[in-house]
C-alpha cells in the first residue's frame, strides 16, 4: 500500500491507494467515529456494501447506509436531503463518520451532507471509478448540480481520508475507466509533461487495466492534485488549473442533461478544444495539440461535440462557470508542454473560431 499526504496544516490528510483496502477495516476504522453512515448507490452497493458494512461492524460501531439511486441527473438538492433525513430519523449526532462508497457523485454528495450535516461533520472517501480516484475524492470540493449549472451548489469540506482500492476497478465498465483516463491526461497537460509522455506510451496498457500502470498513474495523479490543493485549497489561484476543459465539459453536460455525457467524456472533448484555442493563441504547438488529440482519441474519448450542439448553446452555458469574475469569462488553456493558466486574456475571435470548429 503507498501513502501520499494533502498537506493542509491541522486539517491533513492521507490518501492510501493499494488492494482490497475495503476488508483491511482496522486502518479505515481508525478514521471514523463510533456512529458510521455509508452512503452508496443502487449500482455500488451489490458489489462491496455487504464486505463494508461487515468489517465495520467487527468493530462494534453503529453502521447504517443509504443506497441512492445512480447517475449525476440524481445529483441534486433532493437527493441530499434523502441522506440528511436519514441521518436524522436515525439519530446521527455531531460525531457521526460519513463514509462515500461509490464514485464522484457519492463523493461529492457525501461530502456536501458532511459539510451541512449538524453544520458539519466528518467524512471518508472510498472512490469506486478511476474518475473519482484520480480527482474528486481529493481536495475537499464538494456539491450538487442546479439545472442553470454544472456544482453551482456546494462547499469545501476535507475528508478524513481517502481509501483508493485498485480492486474497484475490476467492476468498472470501460467507458467509466476511459472517463477517469480523461482527468488523468488533464494533469500530464496542466503540470507534468514527462508524465503525459508516459501516458503516451502505456496508455494501451491502462486501457487493458493493467494494474502496475494503473497504480502508478493514479498515484501520479493525486500527488499532482496534493501538491496544487496544498498551494490553494480553496481555489483563489493555482487551483483553478485543475479545470483544464471543464468550462466546455460542463456546458456540453447540462446543455445534453446530466448523465447523458460521462463528466470525463465531456471533459475529454473540453481539453481538445482548450488545446485548440490556445493554439490559435500561439501559446502552443501544432505538435502538442496533435498529440493531445491523439492520446485522447487512445483513451477513446469523443473528439467532437454532441450533434446539434451550437456555439451559443456552449456561450450560454459558459457564462455561468464558476471562474467567471465581473462577467468576464475565465478559461483553463495551455501554456506550453505541462503549463497552464487561467486568463480571459484570449482573443474573442479566436474562441468563436474554435467554437464553430467543434459545432456542427
Amino acid at each position: 500500500m503507498q501513502k501520499i499526504t494533502v498537506s493542509l496544516g491541522d486539517r491533513a490528510y492521507p490518501i492510501f491507494i493499494g488492494q482490497n483496502l475495503l476488508t483491511g477495516s482496522v486502518q479505515l476504522s481508525e478514521y471514523c467515529s463510533d456512529q458510521i453512515f455509508v452512503v452508496t448507490n443502487t449500482t455500488v452497493a451489490p458489489l462491496y456494501l455487504d464486505s463494508l458494512l461487515t468489517a465495520l461492524r467487527t468493530f462494534g460501531k453503529k453502521v447504517e447506509f443509504i443506497a441512492l439511486p445512480d447517475g449525476e441527473s440524481y445529483k441534486t438538492l433532493n437527493t441530499l436531503d434523502s441522506i440528511f433525513s436519514q441521518l436524522l430519523e436515525k439519530t446521527y449526532n455531531r460525531n457521526a463518520t460519513l463514509i462515500a462508497l461509490g464514485g464522484g457523485v457519492v463523493g461529492d454528495m457525501t461530502g456536501f451532507a458532511a459539510a451541512c450535516y449538524q453544520r458539519g461533520v466528518s467524512f471518508v472517501q472510498m472512490p469506486t471509478t478511476l474518475l473519482a480516484q484520480v480527482d474528486s475524492s481529493v481536495g475537499g470540493k464538494t456539491g450538487v448540480n442546479h439545472i442553470l449549472g454544472k456544482n453551482m451548489i456546494g462547499a469545501f469540506h476535507q475528508p478524513k481520508a481517502v481509501f483508493i482500492d485498485l480492486e474497484f476497478l475490476t467492476t468498472l465498465p470501460a467507458r467509466e475507466l476511459s472517463a477517469g483516463l480523461a482527468e488523468v491526461i488533464k494533469y500530464g497537460l496542466i503540470y507534468d509533461f514527462s508524465f503525459f509522455e508516459w501516458l503516451e506510451e502505456n496508455m494501451p496498457l491502462l486501457m487493458a487495466g493493467n494494474k502496475e500502470c494503473l497504480t502508478y498513474a493514479i498515484k501520479r495523479s493525486c500527488e499532482i492534485k496534493a501538491d496544487i490543493v496544498a498551494q490553494d485549497e480553496k481555489e483563489g489561484g493555482i487551483r483553478a488549473i485543475l479545470n483544464l476543459g471543464h468550462t466546455f465539459g460542463h456546458a456540453v453536460e447540462a446543455a445534453q442533461g446530466y448523465g447523458n455525457w460521462l463528466h470525463g467524456e465531456a471533459v475529454g472533448i473540453g481539453m481538445v478544444m482548450a488545446a485548440d484555442l490556445s493554439l490559435r493563441e500561439g501559446w502552443i504547438s501544432s505538435n502538442v495539440f496533435e498529440r493531445t488529440k491523439a492520446l485522447i482519441a487512445a483513451a477513446e474519448l469523443p473528439l467532437s461535440t454532441p450533434e446539434g450542439m451550437s456555439a451559443d448553446d456552449f456561450l450560454q452555458y459558459m457564462a455561468v462557470d464558476k471562474k467567471n469574475l465581473d462577467g468576464s469569462l475565465r478559461l483553463v488553456l495551455l501554456n506550453g508542454e505541462g503549463k497552464s493558466l487561467v486568463t480571459n486574456s484570449f482573443q474573442v475571435d479566436n474562441l468563436n473560431a474554435t467554437l464553430h470548429a467543434f459545432c456542427h
